[in-house]
C-alpha cells in the first residue's frame, strides 16, 4: 500500500461528492500485497456502476483464487474528482491498496457500452498511461480489453495492447500466468505479446493492419481470424459466493447468481443473444447450495438469478420452489431481470414476488405480428394479452413493455401498432381487476431505438438518420393512449453517436480521442452527453458520422469486425437476415432441433441443459 498516496488521495475527499467512491475496505474486499503479479481491473465507469458488474466480479474472484496472483478494482472518477486529481498530481489509483494503477502488471478494462469509450481515454490519462499502445515502454502495464463491446474492437484496438474476445475465467488466469512467466524470463512486451497471439480468443491489434478493401488483416503470424474463448461448462467455476458488499447503494445491489449463459431464442437485433451461444445451464442443485453460502456470507435481503433469459432455464420451477421453501420467513427475496412473456406462468411469478406485487416486465419488442416474425421473436400478441389477464386477476397492477424504433423493414404501420397494442393491453388489465382497482393499472412503456451490431443477422443494416428517429418518435407518442401510460424513449442523438461507434472501423479511434481531448467523457449520463462535441471530434478526424451509421454492407463486403469470430457462422447470419426479410421464423435450438449456426461445432461445445449435453453439432 502506497501510505503517500493513500494520504494525498484523503485530502481531497471532503472536497468532492460521494466521497464513499474512493475508499476501500468493504466487505468480500480482497488484499494480496504480496502476490507475484498484479491485475487492476477496471470499469469505465463510477464506483455505483461498475461495482455492480458481474462479469468483473467473476474475474476478481478467479485471479484472487489463484496463488501468486491478484487482483485489486479501480473505477473512473467522476468530474470533480477528477479535477482534483489533476491539479494535485495524484494518479488513477486501485481501492484495495491505494496503489497507482500505472504500477500493476495488468490493467484489465471492460468494454460495457460503447458510449463508456471516452472514459477508457479519461483513466488511461490519469493512470499516466500513454493513450496509444506503441507509446508504452516496459514499465506500462499490459493493457487488457475484454467484454460485449471487444466483438468490434477496431474503435478502440489502437488503445489496447490485447483483447481478449469471449468468456474470460480461465483465460484471465493463462493471460496473467503467461505475463508473470515473460517478466521472470526477461522477455519484452514485443515479445510477450507476440507469443500471446497464439493464445485462442486473444486478439493483439498491434500485429494486424489496414486491409484493402476494408477492416484489417494479420501482418505477421497472428491468425486471420480470431475465434472466442467459451467455457464448456459454466459450472466448472462457481460464481463468487462473498462478492464485495459495498458501502453505498449502488446499481443492482443485491446478491446475483448466474443461472444459464447463451440465449438460442434467435432474436436477430440481439447482439448478446448470438455472441453468447451455446446456452449453458447450471443444475438446480449448484444454484440452490450457491444462493444460500452467499446470502450467509453477504448478508443482503435479495437474490436476483440472472442470465439472458432466466425463465428459459429447464429447472426453474424447481429452482424458485426449493429456494422460496428454504428462504420463507427471512424477509429476503428472489428477483428475475425479465420475464419472457411465452415462458410466464403466475405460479413461477408468485415464487418470485414472495408475496409482492410489484411489477412486472415483458419486451414484445415490435408492434405489429408482421415485424415480430421479421426479428424472430416468436411471441404473439394473444400471448401478450393473455400473459397480462392472468397477473393482473392474480393481483399485479404494474407491467412495464419493451420496444424498438427503426428495426429493418419497419413502417408507419408498425409504429401505430405499439399504440394499439398497448392500448389492449391496458384495456386487458383494467377488465382483469376490480372495478375499484383500475385507477392503480399502471403500464410502463419504454421505447429504444434500433442500432444495428456486429455478428447479429442485422450486421449488414443501416441504422435509420437521427430526423427520421425523431419522426418515428413523435408517430408513436400520437398513438399512445393518453392516460395511465408512462412513456419514454431513447434520446436520438444518444442512439446515432451509438450507431457510429458500434459500426466503425479503426479510423473511428482518432475521433474519440478528440472527442475526449474536447471534454467527453461520461457519456451515458443525461447531463454530460454534448453531441456538438462529437460532430466536432469527427469532423477533426475527417470522418461523417452519419455514413458510418447508416451504411449498408452487401454480402460480399468485408466487415471492419470480420477478423472476430463469435462461432456462429457469417452464413448463418445472412440466412437469417434472408428469413427476415421474408417474415420467417427460426425455432429455438435449446428446444426445438439444430437451427446451423455452427456455433457448437465451431467451439466443441454443445448446448447444456440440466446438467445434461444435448449435442448440436
Amino acid at each position: 500500500m502506497s501510505s503517500d498516496l493513500s494520504r494525498r488521495v484523503e485530502a481531497l475527499l471532503p472536497r468532492v461528492e460521494r466521497p464513499v467512491r474512493y475508499i476501500n475496505s468493504e466487505w468480500g474486499a480482497r488484499h494480496a500485497s504480496d502476490a507475484g503479479h498484479r491485475t487492476v481491473l477496471l470499469y469505465p465507469d463510477t464506483y455505483e456502476v461498475g461495482q455492480a458488474n458481474q462479469a468483473l466480479a467473476i474475474l476478481y474472484d478467479r485471479l484472487n483464487s489463484i496463488e501468486g496472483l491478484a487482483a485489486e478494482r479501480a473505477y473512473v472518477p467522476w468530474v470533480d474528482m477528477a479535477a482534483e486529481m489533476r491539479s494535485t498530481g495524484v494518479p488513477l489509483f486501485s481501492l484495495e491498496s491505494c496503489t497507482a494503477v500505472v504500477d500493476f502488471d495488468i490493467l484489465g478494462i471492460t468494454l460495457p457500452y460503447e458510449l463508456t469509450y471516452t472514459n477508457i481515454l479519461e483513466a488511461l490519462d490519469l493512470a499516466g498511461i500513454p493513450l496509444d499502445a506503441t507509446g508504452r515502454t516496459e514499465e506500462h502495464p499490459i493493457v487488457l480489453g475484454g467484454g460485449p463491446c471487444a466483438y468490434n474492437p477496431e474503435p478502440v484496438a489502437r488503445f489496447f495492447d490485447v483483447i481478449l474476445i469471449g468468456e474470460g475465467e480461465d483465460a484471465v488466469v493463462q493471460i496473467a500466468t503467461a505475463h508473470r512467466d515473460a517478466k521472470r524470463s526477461g522477455l519484452s512486451r514485443s515479445e510477450f505479446l507476440d507469443n500471446l497471439a497464439g493464445m485462442p480468443g486473444v486478439y493483439v491489434p498491434a500485429l494486424y493492419r489496414p486491409a484493402p478493401g476494408g477492416g484489417v488483416e494479420p501482418s505477421g503470424s497472428a491468425p486471420p481470424v480470431v475465434t472466442k474463448r467459451v467455457l464448456t461448462d459454466i459450472g466448472v467455476h462457481r460464481p463468487p459466493l462473498c462478492p464485495v458488499v459495498p458501502y453505498m447503494d449502488v446499481v443492482h445491489d443485491r446478491f446475483t447468481v448466474e443461472v444459464l449463459r447463451g440465449c438460442t431464442r434467435g432474436c436477430r437485433f440481439c447482439q448478446a443473444g448470438m455472441v453468447y451461444r451455446p446456452v449453458r445451464e447450471r443444475s438446480a442443485d449448484d444454484i440452490v447450495r450457491d444462493v444460500m453460502e452467499g446470502l450467509r456470507c453477504t448478508g443482503y435481503d435479495e437474490v436476483s438469478l440472472t442470465s439472458l433469459s432466466t425463465t428459459d432455464h429447464s429447472q426453474l420451477e424447481e429452482v424458485l420452489r426449493r429456494l422460496t421453501g428454504r428462504l420463507e420467513g427471512s424477509g429476503i427475496t428472489v428477483s428475475l431481470p425479465s420475464l419472457r412473456v411465452d415462458a410466464f406462468s403466475v405460479s413461477m411469478a408468485r415464487l418470485v414476488s414472495g408475496g409482492r406485487k410489484s411489477g412486472l416486465t415483458f419486451a414484445p419488442e415490435a408492434g405489429t405480428q408482421r415485424l415480430r416474425d421479421v426479428i424472430n421473436k416468436n411471441v404473439t400478441e394473444e400471448d401478450l394479452i393473455e400473459t397480462v389477464s392472468r397477473a393482473f386477476s392474480a393481483g399485479w397492477r404494474r407491467v412495464k413493455l419493451y420496444f424498438m424504433i427503426g428495426l429493418p423493414t419497419e413502417t408507419d404501420e408498425d409504429i401505430l401498432g405499439i399504440g394499439g397494442l398497448v392500448h389492449r393491453v391496458q384495456q386487458a388489465a383494467r377488465e382483469a381487476v376490480p372495478a375499484s382497482d383500475r385507477g392503480s393499472v399502471r403500464i410502463g412503456v419504454s421505447v429504444s431505438t434500433f442500432v444495428p451490431k456486429a455478428h447479429t443477422p442485422f450486421q449488414w443494416e443501416g441504422q435509420i438518420p437521427t430526423g427520421e428517429i425523431v419522426r418515428r418518435q413523435g408517430v408513436l407518442r400520437s398513438a399512445m393512449p393518453r392516460k395511465g401510460i408512462d412513456l419514454s424513449w431513447h434520446d436520438a442523438d444518444v442512439s446515432f453517436l451509438e450507431g457510429v461507434v458500434a459500426r466503425g472501423g479503426r479510423e473511428v479511434a482518432a475521433a474519440i480521442e478528440s472527442a475526449w481531448r474536447a471534454g467527453a467523457r461520461f457519456d451515458a449520463w443525461t447531463e454530460q452527453f454534448e453531441l456538438a462535441v462529437w460532430r466536432e471530434a469527427f469532423a477533426e478526424a475527417g470522418l461523417d458520422p452519419a455514413a458510418i451509421a447508416s451504411r449498408s454492407y452487401q454480402r460480399d463486403e468485408r466487415l471492419p469486425w470480420a477478423h472476430i469470430s463469435s462461432g456462429v457462422s457469417e452464413r448463418f447470419l445472412w440466412l437469417e437476415r434472408e428469413r427476415a426479410l421474408t417474415g420467417t421464423t427460426t425455432v429455438d435450438c435449446s428446444f426445438d432441433g439444430c437451427t446451423g449456426c455452427d456455433a457448437c461445432g465451431t467451439l466443441d461445445v454443445d448446448v447444456l441443459l440440466g446438467g445434461e449435453s444435448r449435442g448440436g453439432r
